[in-house]
């Protein structure tokens, strides 16, 4: 019997099961997509800027060493377009290199002229940013709580124009729409840009319109103060203690709002590093809460499409092991189809490969549109866009072996510098974060699929070639910008990160 023979049930099996893993998702992402150009309109939908009876607000502002972004934050709260008497800034400093002393001088200024700022600094930093949170939940005088991290820069009318959302006593939480300071700075952050532009054009604004349970993304967003209390607090269990808490008040029955016209404006990494830190705070974070709430939500009474797109939410990220596993298997279905022709055809398996690699670029395509009303000139980011995917895969393998493992990693943020122009520098900072192994798996998997596109050349199957090659693109545009950045970081120095 021909040794293939022995290989195609189980390697067929495996792929089928891959594929309609795959395919739950990309539905869902198809899915969204088509919601949110039907509801296009619902993305410019303004509450307008009248209130009566301004209620107390207190501005949370979670600080950790950000020496170059900390004093633009204050300054900005302070310009806040708010009765001095209702607010309260807090500035929640868990610091410990100079960022603390420049938060001090700033406080004091604003303090001179007449604002209600805080300056609580904690030396322990017990349970990290959920920590830093709630030990200023526990003193602040705001019925609502606004939340800004570093990078952001408020507008002045965010707090008028966001608190309208509160339209029902039962709203937990209104979430606004980041924007971009730096989207233009290097290839890095515009590929940046067009994923949270999707995810806040569509996932957002669709969950968001369809009651289901949508998450408070960390920043850029206010909370009723009653609602936090509710559901227990912040909690550091996990490592996106905004998602956990989010799901909580929904699990406790209360709602929320996204201000989709409302947008907060932040900096984006400029240094892959420090992106490889976020991508996988928010992949392990996620799948933490999707092993804490999944059970639960199912066990709720929640409809059962809440329950269905809750599931798909907490585990969004597995799309990246997912797709790992797709890679591995790609060239034992080349070496079966060299035995049985038919397995690939555009008629079979291929089409299949064809329809759902289509799909993300038909979903960021949305995004741009539903933000900028064009996708076209957008197309070929799109494309580099899909490929930056591809290279994160790992990262996200790794969070996932790491939760199985039940290895604890502390919070790490992601460092900012100030950066909103290209003419500014980031090298030479005091945050650098360093190159980590993984870079070696992804570069050997690079390989791995340079060698899947030439097998699939030499047989024909041309698409997949195209397919195996942009795995190849991501994985190797990823390890090799790590390697060139930290190279030119050691060799070109700048004492002064942020300048021009």
């Amino acid at each position: 019997m021909n040794l293939s023979a022995y290989f195609l049930a189980p390697v067929l099996i495996v792929y089928t099961l891959i594929m309609m893993a795959l395919a739950v998702y990309i539905l869902n992402m198809l899915y969204l997509a088509a919601i949110g150009l039907m509801r296009k309109n619902q993305l410019q939908e303004d509450k307008g800027d009248a209130l009566h009876n301004l209620p107390a607000v207190t501005v949370q502002l979670p600080i950790f060493n950000e020496r170059y972004v900390v004093e633009r934050l204050l300054d900005a709260c302070a310009a806040l377009d708010y009765p001095r008497e209702l607010l309260e800034i807090q500035a929640l400093d868990d610091s410990t290199d100079d960022t603390t002393g420049i938060v001090s001088r700033t406080v004091s200024r604003l303090q001179a002229d007449g604002l209600n700022v805080v300056h609580i600094h904690r030396a322990d930093r017990e349970g990290f940013k959920a920590g830093a949170l709630e030990n200023g939940l526990a003193i602040a005088r705001g019925k609502f709580i606004a939340i800004f991290d570093a990078d952001f820069v408020p507008p002045h009318d965010f707090l008028r124009r966001i608190l309208p959302h509160f339209d029902h006593e039962r709203v937990a939480f209104v979430q606004a729409r980041w924007g971009h300071l730096n989207r233009d700075y290097s290839l890095l952050t515009r590929l940046q840009s067009l994923s949270l532009d999707a995810h806040f054009a569509i996932d957002q604004l669709v969950r968001s319109r369809k009651d289901f349970v949508f998450n408070f993304n960390g920043t850029a967003g206010v909370w009723r103060k009653s609602a936090i209390l509710d559901a227990g607090g912040w909690r550091a269990d996990t490592l996106t203690e905004d998602m956990d808490l989010s799901y909580r008040v929904f699990l406790r029955g209360w709602t929320a709002r996204y201000a989709s016209e409302v947008e907060a404006p932040a900096e984006l990494p400029v240094s892959i590093t420090a992106y490889r830190r976020q991508q996988y705070r928010w992949a392990r974070g996620m799948l933490e809460c999707a092993i804490k709430y999944i059970p639960v939500i199912w066990q709720s009474d929640f409809s059962f499409a809440r329950k269905v797109h809750a599931t798909l939410h907490l585990t969004g990220y597995l799309f990246h092991p997912l797709t790992v596993a797709l890679i591995l298997i790609y060239p034992l279905l080349l070496f079966l189809s060299s035995q049985h022709p038919d397995l690939l055809k555009p008629a079979g398996i291929g089409l299949l490969i064809n329809l759902f690699a289509l799909v993300p670029v038909f979903y960021f395509s949305v995004g741009q549109y539903l933000l900028r009303g064009r996708w076209l000139h957008f197309l070929p980011l799109i494309l580099l866009m899909t490929m930056l995917a591809s290279g994160m895969a790992l990262n996200t393998v790794r969070a996932v072996f790491q939760i199985l493992q039940k290895r604890v990693v502390p919070f790490e943020r992601t460092p900012k510098f100030g950066i909103t122009h290209r003419a500014q520098s980031w090298r030479g900072s005091h945050y650098y974060v360093k190159v980590e192994p993984l870079i070696l798996l992804e570069i050997l998997l690079g390989a791995f699929n340079l060698f899947t596109a030439w097998f699939a050349f030499q047989l024909g199957y041309y698409l997949l070639m195209i397919y195996a090659f942009i795995f190849a693109l991501g994985l190797l545009y990823c390890s090799g910008l790590t390697l060139t950045q930290a190279f030119s970081t050691r060799i070109s120095p700048d004492p002064k990160p942020g300048s021009a």
